[in-house]
């Protein structure tokens, strides 16, 4: 079985920083773009930060400058980096894979659109 695992959360006040991580247990192979994801209350889940098996990277605007997302394919991790934390970024964090493959028995197999539990992620003012 494959399971996304985040952790990190956390009560900071603002201008504090945090670091996320999000571990891909299992007999993984190889993960296509990994991502974070944050949904506040009331809202609906929206896209943070993405990565690329090569490293690419893209974030939303109200990120751009102050997070910074990162993998470590060997450890089948992502990491997002907060820094300049503001009470907006209050959230419960998920941490998503697009695509992996993984060994069950002999065979690979594909997974798709896979979510971690989520990690609270609370700003003070």
């Amino acid at each position: 079985q494959v399971q996304l695992v985040e952790s990190g959360g956390g009560l900071v006040q603002a201008g504090g920083s945090l670091r996320l991580s999000c571990a891909a247990s299992g007999s993984i192979f190889s993960i296509n773009a990994m991502g974070w994801y944050r949904q506040a209350p009331g809202k609906q889940r929206e896209l943070v930060a993405t990565i690329t098996g090569g490293g690419t990277t893209n974030y939303t605007d109200s990120a751009k400058g102050r997070f910074t997302i990162s993998r470590d394919n060997a450890k089948h991790t992502v990491y997002l980096y907060m820094n300049s934390l503001k009470p907006e970024d209050t959230g419960v964090y998920y941490c998503n894979v697009d695509h992996l493959l993984y060994y069950s028995g002999d065979y690979l197999r594909h997974k798709y659109d896979c979510w971690g539990q989520g990690t609270q992620v609370t700003v003070s003012s």
